[in-house]
């Protein structure tokens, strides 16, 4: 199970969802649908009764469906029982509500999306395209932070080479990239930002944020020469990538005679509304911020 930490907007109403790469299908939030379909002030509560109730009537679906490690409101991972698209399906049956027919159709679109996606790994690009300029980011904005996109997942399939550890190591090694370019921790600079679950690369400025393509990219190209075998040997790596990046920040600040790094985030540089989730990929780095 991988990408367990996505968001699903039905009517601008949030539902975490997990892909399966290998079995092909979505794992969503029980919770989180239960309060879309029933506008419960506790679907939780909502959910254990139904379950009992459906469990003693011998319903298969309820044993069937299971929990996953999910981002909860207070930010931390949390097991959540979760159900594919057909056990959904069959859970909406027992779940009175006017917006089940919508939710059905909705189901289909979102499975559909992430199959074609599959298929045509340009699909992906072209949605998280036209969700940003939806949200309020210059299309000039929208295409570094792309690019962007492009260079992170350069830079973790080489550590994937390399025999890093998706998660906590990426998140080291994101952090010691981080802050030889910034001089900052991954931390401290969402702390300077204002920010708490936000992803930071969609709260930087274009300066910073080519700055920190920069930083990813040279990584990448030295774990390429260097070929690292140790995590140790890795994290000398990110720390020299970041450095030629922190070098050029020094010296366009001072032929700027400002700095670069602004305590501005997407509120303030562009007509995002605050504290909306995006689907697109992850940055571990941000792991750290605890």
């Amino acid at each position: 199970m991988d990408e367990n930490n996505r968001i699903q907007l039905f009517e601008d109403k949030r539902i975490r969802t997990a892909w399966d790469a290998e079995k092909q299908e979505w794992y969503f939030s029980v919770v989180d649908v239960i309060a879309v379909l029933t506008e419960s002030v506790d679907p939780a509560s909502y959910w254990r009764k139904l379950k009992e109730r459906l469990k003693k009537e011998g319903n298969e679906t309820v044993t069937h469906c299971h929990g996953l490690k999910m981002t909860a409101p207070d930010g931390k991972m949390r097991v959540t029982d979760v159900a594919d698209t057909e056990q959904l399906l069959r859970l909406i049956q027992s779940i009175p509500s006017p917006k089940a027919e919508p939710f059905k159709m909705w189901l289909a679109a979102v499975g559909r999306e992430r199959i074609d996606e599959t298929i045509d790994p340009e699909l992906t690009i072209d949605r998280a395209l036209a969700t940003y300029l939806k949200k309020g980011y210059t299309r000039e904005w929208v295409n570094q932070r792309l690019q962007a996109i492009q260079v992170r997942k350069e830079l973790t399939d080489e550590w994937s080479n390399r025999g890093v550890e998706k998660g906590v190591e990426y998140a080291i090694l994101t952090d010691e990239i981080t802050k030889a370019w910034s001089d900052m921790s991954t931390r401290k600079y969402k702390e300077l930002k204002g920010l708490k679950k936000e992803n930071l690369r969609d709260n930087m400025l274009t300066l910073e944020l080519v700055l920190n393509m920069l930083a990813e990219a040279t990584t990448t190209t030295l774990s390429r020469k260097q070929e690292p075998e140790t995590f140790d040997e890795n994290v000398t790596v990110a720390r020299q990538g970041g450095g030629i990046a922190g070098d050029t920040r020094k010296a366009i600040e001072a032929a700027a005679g400002e700095p670069v790094i602004s305590p501005k985030n997407a509120v303030d540089f562009s007509k995002l509304i605050a504290d909306v989730i995006i689907d697109v990929p992850g940055d571990e780095g941000d792991e750290l911020r605890k």
